[in-house]
């Protein structure tokens, strides 16, 4: 839903709230990922991908993409103990792909999108709609949108078969161009699912059928005009009807350098508590048949930091490549105003991204 909602022209120098792209766009990248705990190597994924934008006919804008995961490895662990999917181990792949075709009228922009995504235990389908109304000047964008998503679950150890899942989310956000140097974009979420929820490859895994997200997140870029600079901030607040609150604060530094480079160093901060049916080791304390638990450590409490570097170059005619590092990892002791879970083992990642994109 962020990809189908995301608003174009949201520049910090010298940029309104508001404007519909005069170019196209393609562009190819490659993810590498790999996570790790402690004496035990766990997923790999490695990620091709292609995205195009193109405006056409003065006021249209057509965008589509497409996206393999191949991924290979093993799932968390349940504390100390591998879970069932680690000591089976995972081999998949995932085959996804979105369009996008946005309207532009005088003071307002319609947009509606189709996404799918495909592995072998599980088949994602979603549409989106929304709605950009701006001012005159073009200062202040408000923008509402809606999304609707329909998934089915076989898991292939057939601990169930044909499992449905539905989820419904709806956007609404304001993008503000403060003056010629910043810009401030807060959007607030709410998603409300039901169906399948459990991990079927976890042993005595068991959800609510019910799920609603609320999150709110406000962007800051301020550009700074002596250091030819520009400073992004961002702030997330996420409510999650499984009964985890969680913070998140990201900060980045995009400097210009000469020769048309760009590097960009960044760190965010991300702090959760735990679910109200996860239960701590050892496995299974606390489970009690027909209630809802989980020893997934994805829903205990924890901290984790994730500093990041990106560096950029553009070439003539329209050319730019990036290479972007992030290095992940969490702890329970990070959790911010108390202990996190305890006895969760540490958890890191790391992903590298490249690219190459063209305008025309």
């Amino acid at each position: 839903m962020a990809a189908a909602l995301a608003l174009p022209g949201v520049v910090p120098a010298g940029a309104a709230a508001q404007s519909i792209p005069d170019e196209g766009r393609v562009e190819l990248r490659y993810l590498d990922y790999r996570d790790w705990q402690s004496g035990a190597d766990r997923m790999r994924v490695k990620s091709p991908s292609f995205h195009v934008m193109k405006p056409f006919a003065g006021t249209w804008i057509a965008e589509g993409g497409l996206v393999y995961d191949g991924m290979s490895g093993a799932s968390p662990r349940f504390h100390n103990t591998l879970s069932g999917a680690s000591g089976e181990g995972v081999r998949d792949y995932r085959t996804a792909g979105d369009v996008k075709l946005t309207r532009y009228f005088d003071r307002y922009a319609v947009g509606v999108g189709a996404a799918v995504s495909s592995e072998r235990d599980y088949l994602s389908r979603a549409v989106s709609v929304d709605f950009r109304w701006w001012t005159d000047d073009r200062n202040t964008t408000l923008a509402f949108g809606f999304a609707g998503s329909s998934d089915r679950i076989d898991p292939v150890n057939e601990v169930v078969v044909g499992r449905k899942r539905h989820t419904l989310d709806f956007l609404v956000g304001v993008t503000q161009a403060v003056n010629a140097n910043a810009i401030l974009q807060s959007n607030l979420t709410v998603s409300r699912g039901h169906g399948y929820y459990d991990d079927p490859y976890k042993s005595l895994d068991t959800r609510p059928d019910h799920r609603r997200v609320v999150a709110w997140l406000t962007r800051w870029n301020q550009s700074i005009p002596a250091a030819d600079a520009t400073l992004r901030l961002a702030f997330r607040v996420l409510r999650d009807s499984f009964g985890s609150t969680s913070f998140m604060t990201e900060a980045q530094w995009v400097q210009t350098l000469p020769a048309g480079f760009t590097v960009t160093p960044g760190l965010r901060y991300l702090t959760q508590s735990a679910a109200d049916f996860y239960r701590d080791p050892p496995f299974p304390t606390g489970f009690r048949p027909g209630e809802p638990y989980s020893a997934d450590t994805r829903l205990s409490a924890f901290g984790a930091f994730t500093p990041s570097l990106k560096i950029a170059k553009s070439f003539e005619r329209g050319w730019t490549a990036d290479l972007r590092v992030d290095f992940h990892r969490q702890r329970g002791s990070w959790r911010l105003g108390g202990d996190g879970s305890p006895g969760v083992e540490p958890f890191s990642a790391r992903w590298i991204q490249g690219g190459v994109s063209k305008s025309f």
